[in-house]
């Protein structure tokens, strides 16, 4: 089943400082049918203004990934951690037992992000960060895991959940295939472009909510970037 969610129906708050919107309820917006999608609890689509940002505030438990589509953020937390993650990377925080920090954008332009929230397997445990460099050229026709609690993903951000995420650039008329067991949630944004999986449009900023599926044949429109969530 692949239930499609267009983008201007989303859940929205517009905070002047912060454009955002909701994939799963979040803050203010409150949806009791759509809480998440197996482990995955958060997407938002967020743009922030120049010199404004998510000052110091907790996590704890909770596996989030931050997917760069432009500009740059930058990260400051409690355990003395900072870095500037630019468009193309991405950064990954395992919250743990609990965890303060910032997030800001410091560019002169809007920094375009995707927040992503996974429920970890195992709570509690040391807090980390971490963030690597995507390069799109290196995703360009394929779909590569970038953030990943499976053993067989050596080359991506670990994160403690039984979940992996995925990307690549793909361009028109290009496909990508992903094979996935009909017990998992899968969950696909295309950041850019449009796209059809396994024969169903989804255009940008859309999300696809998708279960039940063996496989998924991803095919190109127009020139596309795509962001894919496998979850328990």
């Amino acid at each position: 089943m692949i239930e499609v969610r267009p983008f201007a129906k989303l859940g929205s708050a517009d905070h002047g400082w912060l454009k955002a919107r909701h994939h799963f309820s979040f803050a203010s917006y409150y949806d009791p049918g759509n809480i998440g999608h197996g482990a995955l609890r958060v997407w938002n689509d967020d743009e922030i203004a120049p010199n404004t940002g998510f000052p110091a505030h907790p996590h704890a438990n909770m596996e989030i990934i931050t997917y760069v589509r432009e500009g740059a953020i930058t990260h400051k937390d409690s355990l003395g951690n900072t870095g500037r993650t630019e468009a193309g990377d991405v950064q990954v925080m395992s919250a743990g037992s609990g965890i303060r920090h910032s997030e800001y954008n410091l560019e002169p332009n809007t920094t375009k992000i995707f927040q992503i929230w996974i429920e970890p397997t195992v709570s509690g445990g040391q807090p980390t960060w971490g963030s690597k460099p995507f390069p799109k050229a290196d995703r360009s026709g394929k779909l590569v895991t970038i953030a990943s609690g499976l053993a067989e993903d050596k080359d991506a951000l670990p994160i403690r959940a039984n979940a992996r995420v995925l990307a690549t650039t793909l361009k028109a008329g290009e496909s990508a295939e992903y094979a996935s067991g009909k017990a998992r949630n899968l969950y696909l944004v295309p950041a850019a472009g449009a796209v059809e999986i396994n024969g169903i449009r989804v255009n940008a900023r859309d999300g696809a909510a998708i279960s039940g599926e063996d496989k998924l044949s991803i095919k190109a429109l127009e020139d596309s970037e795509v962001v894919l969530v496998d979850a328990a």
